[in-house]
């Protein structure tokens, strides 16, 4: 047994899983690293086995009554562990709140070309922040933006809805739509 395994071998794992001589119960029912049943053993006589095997014992359920040990070779398992995470990382849907600005006196082709921007987001699997931007005395009036907004909400109705209906702050009136459930 070398220097560096007896340190490991006394070391409690960051994630509180309990390997070797970091196991406190007398009694534990044992698997081999086949998945064999190797029965209740005390800890002495299991660490013997894994010792045997050149493998740790590693408690994988300790709340049962006995816990349940496995001997295995822990840092594998612990890199296997981390591949399944990353993996299942890189499969989760990553949603973006994409936003297109208008102001209320936009006019009719640069408004089509804008929801058609809008359209593009939400087929992608994206939310979409619609922006009005008030200048000067047009925050006097924040009707004509509701009006563009609702306008803009009708025209996506096919394909999104409104998460947050429109909102003033400051100068800025906004609102939040997301894509339809298919």
């Amino acid at each position: 047994m070398s220097v560096g395994s007896t340190i490991r071998r006394c070391v409690i794992s960051k994630d509180k899983t309990n390997i070797n001589q970091a196991i406190r119960a007398r009694e534990l029912r044992v698997v081999d690293d086949e998945g064999n049943q190797l029965g209740v053993m005390a800890l002495d006589d299991a660490l013997a086995a894994a010792e045997e095997r050149g493998l740790d014992l590693v408690e994988v359920s300790p709340n049962s009554t006995p816990p349940v040990c496995r001997i295995m070779d822990y840092g594998k398992y612990k890199y296997q562990q981390s591949k399944r995470a990353a993996e299942a990382k890189k499969k989760q849907a990553k949603v973006e709140v994409k936003e297109v600005k208008l102001r209320p006196k936009t006019e009719e082709h640069d408004y089509q070309f804008k929801v058609k921007n809008a359209r593009r987001f939400i087929s992608s699997g994206n939310k979409v922040k619609v922006t009005i931007m008030f200048r000067g005395r047009e925050v006097t009036h924040p009707e004509f933006g509701r009006r563009i907004l609702e306008r803009v909400a009708n025209d996506l109705a096919d394909e999104a809805q409104v998460e947050s209906h429109p909102n003033m702050a400051g100068r800025f009136m906004s609102m939040v739509l997301v894509p339809l459930k298919k």
